[in-house]
């Protein structure tokens, strides 16, 4: 009679296993975190979405779509709504444009241009409550420092930025520009330095110009990091709440609140949870749907830079 087969794993079957599980352990902790922190919550949103609650010990009440149909129906929702795209529209592209000028810009090996980096990359890293005061000071109407230069250079009436309903959220735009650019410019640098300088020598044996090489070389080879970059900014706008909670509450007059904002006031100042859940799933839908489209569209916006 033939031997039987010993059954069970093989050695390398075990080590495998083996190796897995070391993986597995190294992943747990965030994993755990994630899931108590985002996973639970996200999905808790959900099922809120769709009930009356107040957080207190009353029992949830199933309202379906309710929720959704009364924010659609609140004007403040809709002015924090479109609030937030003119913040995205004002924010997005100056900021991916100024990175990456500023990369192309510091991406010399020249002495001390390590300074001029951490300098444009420390505002990103600053406390945002610091950098909402400091702005704040910065852009005061009657004797900031901002509105004395534009009346020193012959602006008898300059604006009156965070107090002004017109000009509230262009001051957060400058600030946000302002913070979040040397992030980016970083990660424009880590792309620059990634592409050949025998690019660069060949473009330039063929006569070409400091424009020519960064319309055809430069900017093609960073489209990757262009999309990753656009996606970032987008997703980050529509997100933000800090800055204009610090510099203008949402004022004044609801200019600047953001549909962030919104959703803070209704969950922790109002307590309709119902409500601020439906509106933080349309936030949701809003990104994912924006998110989407630049994914569709980035294989023939790369094809067209080539």
């Amino acid at each position: 009679m033939e031997e039987k087969k010993k059954k069970g794993f093989s050695s390398r079957q075990k080590r495998v296993i083996r190796d897995n599980m070391v993986g597995y352990a190294f992943i747990l902790p965030n994993l755990i975190g994630y899931a108590i922190f985002i996973f639970i919550p996200v999905c808790f949103s959900f099922v809120l979405s769709v009930m009356k609650w107040d957080a207190s010990q009353a029992p949830m009440e199933f309202v379906g779509l309710a929720n959704f149909a009364q924010i659609f129906q609140d004007e403040i929702f809709m002015k924090s709504f479109w609030n937030t795209i003119e913040y995205a529209l004002m924010t997005v592209l100056p900021t991916l444009v100024l990175s990456l000028l500023l990369a192309v810009l510091l991406n010399n090996k020249l002495k001390g241009i390590a300074i001029f980096r951490t300098a444009i990359y420390f505002p990103y890293i600053a406390s945002i409550v610091a950098v909402g005061a400091v702005w704040n000071m910065l852009f005061q109407p009657d004797f900031g420092p901002v509105n004395e230069f534009l009346k020193f250079i012959g602006i008898a009436n300059p604006p009156r930025w965070v107090v002004d309903v017109n000009w509230a959220m262009v001051a957060i735009s400058i600030v946000s520009i302002w913070k979040y650019m040397g992030y980016y410019m970083i990660v424009y640098l880590a792309a620059l330095q990634g592409i050949s300088s025998s690019l660069y020598e060949a473009a330039s044996i063929d006569g070409a110009n400091g424009w020519q090489k960064l319309r055809y070389i430069t900017i093609p080879m960073l489209t990757p990091t262009t999309f990753f970059v656009l996606i970032m900014l987008t997703i980050q706008c529509f997100k933000v709440f800090d800055l204009v909670y610090v510099m203008t509450g949402g004022g004044p007059g609801n200019a600047t609140k953001t549909l962030v904002n919104y959703i803070y006031e209704k969950a922790f100042t109002s307590w309709q949870l119902g409500p601020a859940s439906a509106g933080a799933i349309i936030l949701f839908a809003v990104v994912l749907v924006i998110t989407l489209i630049q994914f569709t569209g980035e294989k023939k916006w790369s094809q067209d830079l080539m």
